[in-house]
């Protein structure tokens, strides 16, 4: 099932971004910004999300679930967009 076929707002797939030393050393050194997403969200769903969110390309996104039961979604962008700009309009920054 196509995620864009969908009637679905991106900020129910993205809940919040994540604030944390880690975090912003990631988005300075490798261009990746961490987000905790809904826990039934999909790769695909979180991509799309992004892309639809801050009209950047995303290259990979990886995910994993934390001890509080939460899911972390770490997103690399494309080389030609920054992860410090996305990280301004967003206020971590």
């Amino acid at each position: 099932m196509k995620v864009s076929s969908l009637k679905i707002d991106p900020w129910s797939i993205i809940v919040r971004p994540v604030i944390s030393e880690a975090a912003i050393e990631r988005i300075e050194r490798e261009n990746k910004l961490t987000f905790i997403v809904d826990i039934r969200a999909n790769k695909q769903m979180i991509k799309w999300a992004v892309e639809q969110l801050f009209n950047v390309k995303v290259v990979k996104v990886n995910t994993l679930i934390t001890p509080r039961g939460e899911k972390k979604a770490y997103v690399k962008l494309a080389p030609e967009h920054r992860a410090s700009d996305v990280a301004t309009k967003l206020g971590i920054l």
